[in-house]
């Protein structure tokens, strides 16, 4: 599904490739529909679980920013342009996906602030700089900047990294 979408599998399709039948996956979720908005949760539930102890071994803010941004970009990287269009196009998924980036934009302001509060960033004013991030954040979400640019969501979020980083060194 990551590599070639999901608009047009069947539960019959997912069912023959998984080897495991329509029975067991319906004992996951209630329909198909109901089924792609699980695995879009567990997917962005293993990426908290994957890229935040990689954060906290990070020895300081300039270092976490990139980390957290270039983590994101790889845990993304498997994910098609078919299957993003498709995550786009399918209400449910696309909410759990803005969801996780509103979690993401969260939690890369609170890294900002950290780094700017304790001096290893330049004095910007942090909501500012929070909010510009997590605006192109939400850009790469909606796929407004991956249609535009020809990037992928984790091209993206690599260039956010070394943009910001670089923006806030002193």
């Amino acid at each position: 599904m990551a590599t070639e979408g999901f608009a047009a599998f069947t539960l019959d399709d997912l069912a023959e490739r998984l080897r495991c039948s329509k029975t067991t996956l319906y004992q996951l979720a209630g329909s198909k529909q109901e089924l792609v908005v699980e695995v879009v949760k567990q997917y962005f539930r293993a990426a908290v679980a994957a890229v935040e102890p990689q954060v906290a071994k990070a020895t300081g803010p300039a270092e976490r920013v990139d980390v957290y941004l270039r983590a994101v970009a790889a845990h993304l990287q498997p994910l098609s342009r078919a299957f993003m269009a498709d995550l786009q196009e399918f209400g449910p998924a696309a909410e759990v996906y803005r969801r996780n980036t509103e979690a993401a934009a969260d939690r890369i302001r609170s890294l900002i602030a950290d780094g700017i509060e304790s001096g290893a960033f330049r004095p910007v004013h942090p909501a500012f700089m929070g909010e510009m991030v997590a605006a192109t954040m939400f850009g790469i979400q909606s796929g407004q900047l991956s249609g535009r640019l020809g990037m992928t969501d984790s091209e993206a979020y690599a260039e956010l990294a070394s943009t910001v980083v670089a923006a806030l060194a002193r």
